[in-house]
């Protein structure tokens, strides 16, 4: 596990050692804050709970992550430090999961600095702190989502913004695959195809964790979707190393 760490460390640092991490994170928290507040209309709700928050953060993460991902693989290929990684006495499998942890780190760091929208509404009311928590799990468990699908796109090409691009769409297509427009648009043609975007949908599955409720089936998907990410994104690496 030695390896996987000095990779984690290396890419962790990475973030911090460029102007990348604080753009992202300010752009996540002057967002969130402005999207909470106002389209979500926190104040007119008249509850002091963080609902608004979480049901922007999917759509959040749905281009800010993305933005992450893109120099994870494309970079290490454009810059042909890739062959070098894959030389040194560490296991593919090692150098996947730590880049990937790395990043992970990285979102929950920007997640935890919006802690003043938790202080903001202990202060105007008394809301579930557990209900809180089990919605910023959720969050999490989101942003692995789409840093394991980013991390695989990223792996497919050299080119940074084509790797944006790319993992932009395959995001969206999770994040708006239970939509009401999408899943009436299903049924009304084929019904099993409305059930299955509903099983994949990433937003749906946010919304047991926003209200309080941790499910065994929500936690099997999400570590099934990272794992088939990271799985896919491991051949993709192997198979384009030469490149």
């Amino acid at each position: 596990m030695t390896p996987m760490l000095a990779i984690f460390r290396r890419e962790l640092a990475a973030y911090f050692a460029t102007p990348v991490a604080v753009v992202f994170i300010v752009i996540f928290l002057v967002l969130s804050g402005t999207l909470t507040f106002t389209l979500g209309s926190f104040f007119s709700r008249g509850t002091a709970d963080l609902q608004p928050f979480f049901s922007f953060v999917p759509w959040l993460f749905l281009f800010l992550v993305p933005a992450i991902t893109m120099r994870l693989w494309a970079e290490e290929r454009r810059l042909g430090t890739i062959e070098l990684l894959l030389t040194l006495p560490v296991a593919q499998w090692q150098a996947v999961v730590g880049k990937f942890l790395a990043a992970w780190a990285f979102c929950a760091i920007a997640l935890a600095l919006t802690f003043p929208l938790v202080i903001t509404v202990n202060l105007l009311g008394n809301p579930d702190n557990g209900v809180i928590a089990a919605g910023y799990v959720g969050c999490l468990l989101v942003a692995g989502a789409y840093l394991a699908a980013g991390s695989a796109v990223s792996a497919l090409t050299r080119n940074q913004v084509i790797a944006f691009v790319l993992a932009v769409a395959v995001c969206f297509l999770f994040a708006a695959a239970g939509s009401p427009i999408v899943t009436e648009f299903l049924s009304q043609r084929v019904p099993l195809l409305a059930e299955i975007a509903r099983g994949l949908s990433i937003t749906d599955r946010l919304g047991g964790f926003s209200r309080g409720v941790i499910g065994l089936r929500d936690i099997v998907f999400f570590a099934a979707f990272i794992g088939f990410w990271l799985f896919a994104t491991g051949v993709i690496v192997d198979h384009r190393k030469a490149d």
